[in-house]
């Protein structure tokens, strides 16, 4: 059975990793959604509504928008 651990039972290195990994998801994700509603639906591929529902997905789906989600011109 595993066992809960509380915030002030984590270790400095623990935390900063903690916040340093959130700060990163987040980021991806802002960027990912900001870049998703200045595209139109013909520079996307596939509907705008279910990438933006991926990108909720950890790190999975932000960087499955950037790779797979956005339309090369060119």
């Amino acid at each position: 059975m595993a066992t809960t651990q509380r915030w002030s039972d984590l270790s400095t290195g623990r935390k900063v990793g903690t916040v340093v990994g959130a700060v990163v998801q987040l980021a991806l994700a802002a960027t990912a959604w900001t870049d998703l509603a200045r595209r139109t639906a013909d520079e996307v591929n596939g509907p705008k509504p279910v990438w933006a529902a991926v990108i909720l997905v950890n790190y999975v789906g932000p960087i499955a928008y950037f790779l797979f989600g956005r339309r090369r011109h060119g």
